[in-house]
């Protein structure tokens, strides 16, 4: 299926992904508390000799306002990764003076976990901000490093433990006789990387860190997720944007169309014909507001099938044969335990079948986690792949270490807040985390109830972008909630085209979805309610 990668960016400009990842430029709302004084307890170039168990410091500097770049290689990485076209350069707000530390920790004799930690010399506000990764990481995330410290966060970004600029780092191939490696990679470069950050920041500021925060998408979601659920005093408060949980299940069903498709040719189908279908599911469920912006408001509520298209006598460009049409229907449904007879992880939701493609090739991404995490073994053939013992197997191999159960309850009495968001026009069914979330909310009882939010995003693709409000702050929301009590139940969101407001719209607090009154501004948030869906 060709959609963006379960960790990799779709196509839009670098520097707003990044931006929309960890604070959304617009609509902002206050998130620091009043500036810390200029004094310090320790000098930055001091940092260097603070005594640190497994790490090695490799920079200690001050960086004056306004003059960090990132490294040039960050940029090109990020550029040609699946699914990008960035045009032009990212742009970015100038930066406050801070003092940056680059730290290798080497927990174990296999791991090189490359980590920096940046400490604004002036207005800190007194909190710290992880920030997550994408795809199979490699690389910091300094883009959504420099969003933060421009808020006044002290922040901190690793690479997971492996360099993607390098052959053997790229992609899941680091894994491949490097256990050691993949645990760094799935929950310890995280985690030492929090405690490092956490003791920098005592020993620079002379006191702790008021609070903690983790904001990340699709892998960084999923990064927050282990951390609540394996270190659920290192934060806070956590947003976890299209975690792919379970991801041996994820990426599975990523495989399956083009299984599917490759064993079965009759069940290729073209982009027009998925065009075609999406046409006629927007006309069947989409609401006026939808049908002019572009998107289904309420995806799970569609019940168009694709049978109502199927071809009454010749095949046409107006219609679906009946192959076209089992293929379809088995895109939406997602692949099948054999021996059980249960869907392994939904197929994606109504509204988004233009991002489909049943052409008989294997999704990269997914492929990885098979080929390297789980069998060790590049040249595995996915075309042989069994749904019932080979699932069974990976998830037996990998899921200990990446997979997410429902148990956060740790977390919650620890105080943290998770708030989880996904877009309906993402590959990641938002039923599927829906599901998830109830879970968590059942399993935690009344320590529940006011801590964990899912946000569902009408129109947004992976992460962001499509015809969506895709744009708020994740770091306004998460502080509100920790800081003030202010549970997310309601968020503005904008679209912001060529750095412009184009229009707003509300985000609602799961189940409930945004309704237009009907004779308002359909561009204007105070348009809209929140309100329960039946």
């Amino acid at each position: 299926m060709s959609r963006p990668a379960p960790y990799s960016k779709s196509s839009c400009g670098l520097s707003r992904l990044l931006s929309l990842l960890v604070a959304g430029t617009a609509l902002a709302v206050p998130l620091a508390l009043p500036g810390t004084a200029g004094a310090h307890a320790m000098d930055c170039a001091d940092l260097a000799h603070r005594a640190m168990p497994d790490a090695t410091f490799t920079t200690v500097e001050t960086v004056p306002a306004g003059s960090w770049q990132p490294p040039q290689d960050q940029l090109t990485r990020i550029m040609s990764a699946p699914g990008m076209n960035v045009a032009g350069h990212p742009t970015q707000a100038a930066n406050p003076a801070f003092c940056r530390v680059a730290i290798t920790l080497h927990p174990s004799s296999d791991s090189h976990i490359r980590t920096e930690v940046w400490l604004p010399l002036k207005g800190w506000n007194g909190k710290l901000l992880g920030v997550g990764n994408f795809g199979w990481a490699g690389s910091l995330m300094y883009y959504g490093m420099a969003t933060g410290v421009a808020e006044g966060y002290a922040v901190t970004s690793t690479d997971t433990g492996h360099d993607s600029s390098t052959p053997d780092g790229q992609g899941g191939r680091f894994t491949l006789g490097h256990p050691e490696r993949m645990i760094d990679y799935a929950y310890r470069a995280d985690h030492l990387m929090t405690v490092t950050a956490k003791t920098l920041i005592r020993s620079f500021y002379g006191r702790k860190a008021a609070h903690a925060y983790w904001i990340g998408c699709s892998l960084g979601g999923l990064e927050g997720l282990i951390e609540a659920r394996r270190y659920p005093e290192d934060y806070d408060g956590i947003v976890a944007g299209a975690p792919p949980n379970p991801i041996v299940n994820f990426n599975a069903e990523q495989l399956w169309a083009g299984w599917m498709s490759y064993h079965n040719p009759a069940l290729r189908v073209s982009r027009d014909k998925f065009h075609l279908l999406n046409t006629a599911v927007m006309n069947a469920c989409a609401s006026p507001v939808g049908r002019k912006q572009g998107f289904l408001d309420e995806p799970d509520k569609c019940t168009f099938t694709p049978e109502q298209l199927q071809c009454k006598g010749k095949n046409t460009a107006g219609c679906l044969t009946a192959n076209e049409v089992q293929a379809a229907s088995n895109i939406y449904r997602g692949p099948v335990d054999p021996q059980t007879h249960q869907v392994i992880f939904p197929g994606p939701a109504k509204g988004s079948e233009d991002g489909f493609a049943a052409d008989g090739k294997p999704f990269p991404v997914a492929l990885d986690l098979f080929r390297y995490a789980a069998f060790q073994n590049p040249d595995w053939d996915w075309t042989t792949l069994k749904w019932d013992t080979d699932i069974q197997e990976a998830t037996r191999r990998v899921g200990p270490l990446l997979h997410v159960d429902d148990n956060l309850t740790p977390f919650f009495r620890h105080g943290g807040r998770l708030l989880m968001y996904i877009g309906w026009n993402d590959g990641h069914n938002p039923e599927q985390l829906a599901g998830y979330y109830q879970a968590v909310q059942r399993n935690a009882g009344p320590a529940g109830t006011d801590a964990v939010r899912l946000i569902t995003i009408p129109g947004m693709g992976h992460c962001y972008g499509g015809a969506a409000c895709d744009t708020f702050s994740k770091l306004g929301a998460i502080d509100n909630w920790v800081s003030h009590g202010q549970a997310p139940e309601q968020i503005i969101a904008a679209r912001v085209d060529n750095g412009q407001v184009v229009r707003t719209r509300p985000l609602c607090a799961w189940p409930k979805v945004a309704r237009y009154d009907g004779h308002g501004d359909m561009d204007n948030a105070g348009s809209f309610s929140c309100v329960s869906p039946n």
